[in-house]
């Protein structure tokens, strides 16, 4: 007979993941076969209460990840009390600052897509200081040949990193100077408000994969910059202390589930993905397209320094262990099919696969996904998205056709790049996400880079991440062979088109990028 625990055998005993995302709280319960036994969503509320402002109440979503925590149970009619572990997962580089002395927030989450910092990110970007810090690091990287200068002789700043919209936070509301002045403010992402929360304010923290997001953790000293934090007048004492990713961060409040539930893992949710997908060999590569799309590859127990805009993230550390991913980005993926949809272009998002495939081309039609400007291998804040090549013969099936190739076309240059800036040999592909659904642009894609790309059965590819971490912490499973057993394939979509008949569609696509960058530096802005 099995070990009882909270009055229930070990064999009746399950893990719960949350996934924070960029537009819903998903919580999925998993047995030991890694099935869900349960599952809850909701849709989280975006505000947009300035043009180029992105916030959550963070309060609302605490109510919501305690919702769907109860709801998941409740669909899958089993007891709270048989959940031995939470793991956490959520969208990077979201945050908020709050008062330490009474838990309540000096203002609503500020999201990873919020433009507010824009005009200091240009001005960071061109000012002689940040020149003096590249040309300083340059000359330091040629004595000492150590990577992370190499790292900062090119640093450039983004509105998507923490760091600067943190500095305008810093600058600009006053309440969250005077908690500073008296030593009263913590600063923390998604993950680390949600386990202060949970822990009625006993616990705060974050861990590596979440603080290497934001653009002020150093991954080669695997701390706290207090170069960067100096740098730009952020106060190391309101970042968290960092944890492992799966770890015992304490247990959740009785009064919030009615029993205490350990949290065993933080992760940030593109890290968790690529957990998930059982990426843990040097040369994986996960290919998340969701809001927006994420290439990572592992790069083992090395961070990698790039010139090109991918950044060195850490993927995870357990225990001694520290795995290294490299990361492009492209912000604008389901971004953009929402859009397509408000626009009327289609009703429903399945429809989109289907009518691309109605005509052979997209008549000639270009579309640049740049809603939140262009990132690797461009890095052009100032990029507009835009529609080429228009005519009176275009019809919204062209328009659709040109959409989904510009999302296909976007992860060849990512994976041109990887290849090119790293040079170690890709082993698997694996895809994930709601855009990996649609098989016109994963055939597309798979054409392009002329490799196969493999669709696992799940596509929430977080939340499952998450459950491994706190799994693996507890024994619940033990190992990452025993996970890599569970994992199964849907589809292996393997190159179908030679490369070359997609060559002139392609480069007329990269002369439309070419016409929409640096488009904001050029107008007036209202």
């Amino acid at each position: 007979m099995g070990s009882v625990k909270n009055g229930f055998l070990r064999s009746d005993t399950y893990v719960l993941a949350v996934d924070v995302g960029s537009t819903s709280i998903r919580c999925s319960i998993y047995d030991r076969a890694a099935k869900i036994q349960g599952f809850s969503s909701k849709p989280i509320e975006i505000l947009y209460p300035k043009p180029g402002w992105v916030e959550i109440d963070p309060e609302m979503m605490f109510e919501q990840f305690v919702a769907v925590v109860k709801e998941a149970v409740e669909a899958s009619n089993l007891h709270m009390k048989q959940m031995v572990a939470l793991g956490i997962s959520t969208q990077r580089a979201t945050f908020v600052t709050w008062d330490n002395k009474t838990g309540k927030p000096f203002h609503n989450f500020i999201c990873w897509q919020d433009l507010r910092a824009v005009n200091l990110v240009r001005s960071w970007n061109s000012s002689l200081l940040l020149w003096l810090v590249h040309r300083s690091s340059a000359l330091l990287h040629f004595l000492s040949r150590q990577k992370r200068f190499l790292a900062a002789s090119v640093i450039q700043f983004s509105t998507q990193h923490v760091s600067l919209r943190l500095a305008w936070v810093l600058q600009n509301i006053k309440p969250v100077q005077e908690a500073v002045a008296e030593d009263r403010c913590y600063f923390g992402t998604i993950d680390t408000w949600l386990l202060y929360k949970l822990t009625k304010g006993a616990v705060f923290a974050t861990d590596f994969s979440n603080a290497s997001t934001t653009a002020i953790f150093d991954p080669y000293q695997l701390c706290w910059s207090t170069f960067l934090a100096n740098l730009l007048s952020v106060p190391v004492s309101i970042l968290p202390p960092v944890k492992d990713t799966s770890y015992n961060f304490g247990n959740t409040d009785r009064s919030i589930f009615g029993t205490t539930i350990p949290i065993m893992a933080l992760a940030a949710d593109q890290q968790a993905a690529m957990f998930g997908e059982c990426c843990f060999e040097p040369g994986d590569v996960k290919l998340t397209m969701g809001t927006g799309t994420f290439m990572s590859i592992n790069t083992g127990t090395k961070p990698h320094t790039s010139v090109t805009g991918l950044y060195p993230l850490i993927g995870w550390k357990i225990g001694p262990e520290v795995t290294f991913v490299a990361e492009g980005n492209a912000a604008d993926t389901g971004k953009v099919i929402q859009w397509a949809q408000r626009l009327g272009l289609f009703t429903d998002v399945n429809e989109t696969e289907k009518m691309a495939q109605e005509v052979q081309n997209s008549d000639g039609v270009c579309f640049v996904p740049s809603f939140s400007g262009l990132q690797a291998p461009l890095n052009d804040p100032n990029a507009c998205a835009s529609f080429m090549g228009l005519k009176p013969s275009t019809t919204k099936i062209h328009l659709v056709r040109a959409i989904l190739e510009s999302i296909a076309f976007r992860n060849k240059q990512l994976y041109d790049t990887m290849l090119r800036d790293i040079r170690i040999p890709i082993t698997h592909i694996r895809a994930d996400g709601g855009i990996s659904n649609n098989n016109f642009v994963m055939q597309l894609t798979t054409d392009l880079i002329m490799c196969d790309i493999e669709k696992p059965s799940w596509v929430d590819m977080s939340c499952r991440g998450a459950a491994f971490f706190a799994g693996l912490a507890i024994g619940y499973w033990e190992s990452q062979e025993d996970l890599v057993k569970m994992r199964t394939v849907e589809k292996i979509f393997r190159p179908q088109a030679v490369l070359h008949n997609f060559k002139p569609t392609f480069e007329n696509w990269e002369l439309a990028v070419k016409r929409s960058m640096h488009w904001y530096n050029k107008t007036k802005q209202e």
